[in-house]
């Protein structure tokens, strides 16, 4: 049994635009995340390269691996 409350779209709606707080309308427990299922992949690079990504990543506090996803997600987006 779900310990969610009931309501309405309208309803909802109308708590979400006054800010009224919905955690007990919402079953997080289903949730899903479209799009982020991960596959792990392996790439061999230069030591050079990996160093400049390691520089890359210390002067924006951040992991290496954030780095390449984010260099390779704009440079995917870019192409597309």
């Amino acid at each position: 049994m779900s310990k969610t409350k009931k309501i309405t779209g309208a309803e909802f709606d109308w708590m979400f635009d006054e800010g009224v707080p919905l955690d007990a309308y919402l079953d997080l427990s289903t949730r899903t995340y479209p799009n982020r299922e991960s596959k792990r992949v392996n790439v061999d690079m230069p030591k050079w390269m990996v160093a400049a990504l390691d520089d890359a990543a210390d002067r924006l506090g951040v992991a290496r691996q954030a780095v390449i996803k984010t260099w390779l997600d704009e440079k995917i987006r870019s192409i597309s």
